[in-house]
This record gives structure tokens, C-alpha cells and sequence, in this order.
């Protein structure tokens, strides 16, 4: 599109003070329709905020929020030093249903896109294959600036209590290793992993989980990433349908995505994921993923009615069942719900843990249990992703299950995170009333935080962290449109004195929203 004809686009933006919808989304809805209808075409130059809000009349504030939704959601994308631009694959291609027009990407709609332009705006050939265009175009988690990662400040979600870590035990039993260090451990190690360390967590899982399964099916990886690609590499073709949570973990979409799959949007309801409807929308879907003991981000937990409809559809279909269990050690009513996995009797199930929200997230190790018939094949897989996972790690770690510590240590942490959850809950009670309604939940390291009505998580967020305030906005988890406005707030990782300063500033900031209202 020329300077000209894109400036006579925006000029033609008519938005209505006087309307009950806010301007920032009026202005979203309108330049989200010039995209989806190639008024906008991919690879447009966007005028900068403050031309568009100079011209059209209003605050520059509203543009950039209309702006940050429409890059959240995957329409625009920015580039350092050069301006922001109209993607080329957008978002409502990965929303496809039976009777939409747009479809979901795979690699091969991607084609269009493999092209960059140089100074003069010729065409280039693109300097990443398809798949790899997707791969970087894909959010895989909530972005952090680099001070958050530093700072870890209140309420990052994700973190365990590292300061709660026994790391001089940890440090004594990797001595113990080094001190008696043999050959073997600096050479090539198993792609699955150190054999005593599969046995220890085959008997964790089978008494803690109730999974079930023998050491030959458990393939030590490094985090559920890896896990979820390796998964994805060997069960989806380009263009195969995947079921995911509707809000959904990043980590995993990007995966799916990134091997060509078409995504499902399920939603997810007080008792899970809504099984009938994925089957009345798409019966013949590949692969579902989910979180069933513990859903990320709302915390649900699968009821057992749907727990059994959903190995119903995958014995029946011949589909798989990705089981993300991230952190089902921490419930606080009754003991630890048994895993999907242990419910599957026709060997639907691939199961996912880690040891990054146990122990602390540096430690990059996690696992894999596979059905019998898989095994030869993720095998092979994991020996081609990166040989092997770190051999002095799975001997550490193995070191630290055998005596007892693990154990020991997950049992402090959830009585821990039990009281820090009420603490949180306590304290949002009493500082931010009804502008922000936090409640108890029965498990899991973080909570949902939903907003007042009228208030935008995403610009709420940015203005939390004006006051040094993380608070993930539940709406960037939404493939499609969020039906709440909230925040993922996690508390698990932050001491009673943190918890409180956090709320306090979380107050400021929201009592600044309510107040320009």
C-alpha cells in the first residue's frame, strides 16, 4: 500500500466519544477490520502513535493501548528502529472453524510470507524456512523485561521459593560426586536419560501421581518445552487440528504452532476443558493438549466426567492426549488428584512433568512417560534434539530423591505456598476491594486476580508496572477474544513482606485507573 493510500485508510477512521465502547477499542476494532480485509495489506508501515492520535483527535495513550492489543494478538509486530508493521500471517488463521472464512496457519500458508524487503522495498527471498518464520514469529511465554528477570518482582507467576531451596545441600551432594568421579560421567550419556534417576521417578510418579508406568517409558528432557516440541515434532503433521485450552500456556501453543498444526480453541469451564464441544466442532482432531489436574492460567481442575469423556474421544479416534501436569504437587484440599495418565487404558497419553516449579527452574531437567509403542520413537527424537540432558544434573538430582530430600522438600513448599496464598488473598481483601477480587484456590503457585468491569488488563498491567508490579494479563493466554479481564498472579516465590508491598503498589496503580475514569 502507498504513503498516499494508507494515510487515506487511517483519515477514513471515524471513532465516537459519546459511545459507551471505550476509543482505544473502537479504534482496535477498526484497524483490526482493515487488516482482516487487506485494506491494511501484510508488510504495511503503521504511522507512529503519535501521528495517528495527532490526527485523529485523540489522547496518545489510546492509540498506544489499540496498538499493544493488536500486537498482543498477533496483527502487528514491531521492529527496532524501523516502525511497526501489519503481519503477513495473522491471528484469525489460526482460528479456523467449520464455518469461518480465515484459516489457521500451517507451513504451507506461510509461503507469502517467506519474503523480506530491502531499503528500496524490492523483494528478497527470506532468510528463514517457513517453519522457522513461524518459530519467530511465535510468543512461547508472557514477555519479561530484563529487570523483571533480575528484580523477579511481585507477582511474576511461575517461580517457586528459591530462597526456600536447600542449595548447601544441593552444592554437598554434587561435591560428593565430583570427589568420586569416575570416566563415565564425562562422556556421551543415554539420549533418555540416567537409568536410576528414570527408576526413582517411575516409583515417584506411580505413588505420588498414581501414573502409571516402568523406567523404559520415562525419558528425562530438558523442561516441559522440550518435552511438548518433541511431542509435537512426532505426533503433528502440517495441518493437523490440535484441541488446546481456551485460555491457553504459551509454551505449548507456540510448540504446536511451530510444527504446523491448526489450532483448536477449546473453552475451558469450572470443570475443564468443554469435551463435547472440541467433538461437535472437530471429532477427528489429531492431538489435545491439556492441564487437567491444575489449568493454566485459570486453575480449574478437570472433573472426572471429563477426564473420562476425553479418553473416551482418544480411544475412539485413535488421537492423542498431551498431560501437562507443571505443578500438580501443590493442592491444598486433600491429597494430589491421580493423573489423567493413570485413567488411560488404550494408551492415549503422553505425560508431561518437570522439575523447574519443585525445584528451581536453572535445574533444566523434566520427563517424559510414554505409551510402550512410543517409546522407540521419542527415543530417537531425544538423541536428535540435543544428544543427551546434562549427566551431572541426573546425578545430583537422583542423589537427592534417593535420600529422601525431595520428598521432604515438596511437603515443606506446599504447606509454604498454602500460607502465601492466604496471605495474598488477605491482603487483597483489605487493600483493593472491589477493583480487584482475588480468591482461594485449592491448588497450583499462582491465582487470578479479575478486574472491576470496564478496566483492560492489558493497560492495567502497564501501569502496575509503572509502580514495579508484575501482573501477567490473562487476555494474552486467549487465542480469541478474552472473556475476563484479570491477572495471573503469582505469589509462590514472594515472603510475607514482599506480598504486602506488592499489593500496596498494586493499589496505587489501580486507585490511578479508577480515578481518570
Amino acid at each position: 500500500m502507498g504513503t498516499q493510500s494508507m494515510n487515506a485508510a487511517f483519515l477514513a477512521i471515524l471513532l465516537d466519544p459519546t459511545a459507551q465502547r471505550p476509543l482505544y477499542r473502537q479504534l482496535y476494532d477498526k484497524l483490526r477490520l482493515a487488516i482482516l480485509t487487506g485494506e491494511l495489506a501484510g508488510g504495511t508501515r503503521l504511522p507512529s502513535t503519535r501521528v495517528l492520535a495527532r490526527n485523529l483527535g485523540i489522547s496518545r495513550a489510546t492509540v498506544m493501548i489499540a496498538f499493544e492489543q493488536l500486537l498482543y494478538e498477533g496483527y502487528i509486530y514491531g521492529a527496532v528502529g524501523s516502525g511497526t508493521y501489519v503481519k503477513h500471517v495473522l491471528p484469525d488463521e489460526l482460528l479456523q472453524s467449520s464455518s469461518a472464512k480465515n484459516k489457521l496457519p500451517t507451513i504451507r500458508d506461510a509461503t507469502r510470507d517467506n519474503v523480506r524487503e530491502n531499503a528500496a522495498g524490492e523483494s528478497l527471498p527470506g532468510t528463514l524456512s517457513l517453519r522457522g518464520k513461524i518459530i519467530a514469529e511465535t510468543q512461547v511465554a508472557p514477555v519479561a523485561s530484563r529487570q523483571e528477570f533480575a528484580e523477579q518482582q511481585a507477582f511474576r507467576p511461575g517461580l517457586p521459593a528459591l530462597n526456600e531451596f536447600p542449595f548447601k545441600l544441593w552444592g554437598q551432594l554434587a561435591m560428593r560426586r565430583w570427589r568420586h568421579a569416575t570416566g563415565d560421567m564425562f562422556g556421551y550419556g543415554d539420549p533418555v536419560g540416567y537409568r536410576p534417576l528414570r527408576n526413582e521417578i517411575a516409583a515417584y510418579l506411580q505413588a505420588a501421581r498414581g501414573v502409571k508406568c516402568r523406567e523404559e517409558q520415562v525419558i528425562i528432557v530438558a523442561g516441559s518445552q522440550q518435552a511438548i516440541n518433541l511431542a509435537a515434532q512426532l505426533l503433528i503433521d502440517p495441518g493437523d487440528k490440535v484441541w488446546v485450552e481456551e485460555p491457553c500456556y504459551l509454551g505449548a501453543r507456540g510448540a504446536l504452532l511451530s510444527s504446523g498444526a491448526q489450532l483448536v480453541p477449546i473453552k475451558v469451564d469450572a470443570e475443564g476443558l468443554q469435551v463435547s464441544y472440541g467433538i461437535k466442532l472437530y471429532p477427528q482432531a489429531r492431538l489435545a493438549y491439556v492441564t487437567p489436574s491444575h489449568q493454566y492460567p485459570l486453575g480449574t481442575t478437570m472433573s472426572l466426567a471429563r477426564r473420562l469423556a476425553l479418553l473416551q474421544w482418544a480411544e475412539r479416534t485413535g488421537s492423542w492426549i498431551l498431560e501437562d501436569d507443571y505443578d500438580g504437587e501443590y493442592r491444598y484440599a486433600g491429597k494430589p488428584l491421580a493423573s489423567l495418565q493413570g485413567l488411560d487404558k488404550g494408551e492415549h497419553v503422553i505425560y508431561i512433568g518437570t522439575f523447574s516449579k519443585v525445584l528451581f527452574p536453572a535445574l533444566r531437567l523434566g520427563y517424559l512417560i510414554v505409551p510402550p509403542q512410543l517409546v522407540d520413537a521419542f527415543s530417537a527424537a531425544r538423541a536428535a534434539a540435543d544428544r543427551h540432558s546434562n549427566t551431572i544434573d541426573q546425578l545430583v538430582l537422583t542423589d537427592f530423591m534417593v535420600q529422601e530430600h525431595f520428598a521432604r522438600h515438596v511437603r515443606r513448599m506446599r504447606a509454604l505456598y498454602e500460607e502465601r496464598q492466604h496471605t495474598l488473598v488477605e491482603h487483597a481483601k483489605r487493600l483493593l476491594g472491589d477493583i480487584l477480587t482475588v480468591d482461594t484456590a485449592e491448588a497450583g503457585m499462582h491465582l487470578i486476580g479479575t478486574l472491576a468491569p470496564g478496566i483492560n488488563d492489558r493497560y492495567a498491567s502497564e501501569r502496575a508496572a509503572a509502580h514495579g508490579v508484575v501482573c501477567t494479563p490473562i487476555s494474552k493466554y486467549y487465542l480469541g477474544q478474552p472473556d475476563l479481564s484479570a491477572f495471573v498472579l503469582g505469589y509462590a516465590a514472594f515472603n510475607t513482606q514482599e506480598i504486602l508491598q506488592g499489593v500496596e503498589q498494586l493499589a496505587i496503580a489501580l486507585d490511578e485507573i479508577a480515578q481518570s475514569d
